[in-house]
């Protein structure tokens, strides 16, 4: 055995077919490609989803109908009797009473606990209890959602379910009384708006004080300018007025037709 000698083991390697190379090679002329169509040219390859010109799968199919809800809540679902085959098995940890001749409690359900044992994939979704199956153990069952049957069957082997609700308005602080905290954002509110109603009249205060100060600091240049005798009579003549009308009682004060008849009336000198 030489190196020139060796060769590969019979039938494991297939020399490649030389076409069109004439018709005594056995692969002339059309090279095995039989005569003219779209797979005899060169480049004529079809793709493997073309269906012969027919309507394509997706054309076929229906779109952009039927109806999406955006706020359907995906849950993850756990029949009954699948749990209450898993609990007749012993794949749930029981609480061993302390005391003598204290009974057995129910086995506490959980998501968590599913998720262990294999009945629920992900914690990312609610937990939706249903009612296929039957139930013989006392459970405690805590889940988002139950529906009728299984929470019935549930109660029915003597056990309780507790569904999980998310608060949509603020709570009590734990110790809070429900009185206690209606009253105090009352309170809170009441002390908060006395100074904002305080502040308010005060500010009116001031504005009025000021608004009655403002008139008297102007008339005091123009009273000061005027002559003296002038104001001074200007002055009496208001309170003259006044103290009759007070004393008389009865006394009405002029009218504007009065004192247009008085001016139409013609004096003795004009006579």
């Amino acid at each position: 055995m030489k190196l020139h000698d060796l060769r590969p083991a019979d039938g494991s390697r297939q020399p490649r077919t030389r076409v069109g190379r004439g018709i005594a090679a056995g692969k002339g002329k059309t090279a095995g490609r039989g005569t003219k169509g779209q797979k005899a040219r060169a480049g004529g390859s079809i793709q493997p989803w073309f269906e012969g010109g027919q309507t394509p799968l997706h054309v076929r199919i229906p779109k952009l109908r039927g109806f999406k809800n955006r706020f359907k809540i995906e849950y993850e679902v756990v029949n009954v009797g699948a749990i209450g085959a898993l609990a007749e098995r012993g794949a749930f940890e029981v609480e061993t009473p302390s005391g003598k001749g204290a009974k057995t409690g129910p086995i506490t359900i959980n998501q968590d606990i599913l998720r262990a044992v294999g009945l629920v994939r992900t914690l990312n979704k609610p937990l939706k209890i249903l009612g296929a199956g039957e139930l013989s153990a006392a459970l405690f069952v805590v889940a988002d959602a139950f529906t009728a049957s299984a929470k019935a069957k549930i109660e029915a082997a003597g056990g309780s379910v507790n569904v999980l609700e998310i608060p949509t308005t603020p709570l009590a602080a734990l110790g809070v009384t429900t009185e206690a905290a209606a009253e105090a954002p009352a309170t809170s509110a009441g002390s908060a708006e006395m100074p904002r109603a305080s502040g308010g009249k005060r500010s009116a205060t001031k504005a009025t004080d000021s608004s009655a100060a403002a008139p008297a600091e102007a008339v005091a240049p123009a009273a000061a300018e005027a002559e003296p005798v002038e104001a001074e009579a200007a002055l009496a003549e208001p309170a003259e007025a006044v103290a009759t009308a007070a004393a008389d009682g009865e006394t009405e004060a002029p009218t504007v037709e009065t004192e247009a008849a008085e001016a139409e009336t013609p004096s003795g000198d004009d006579a």
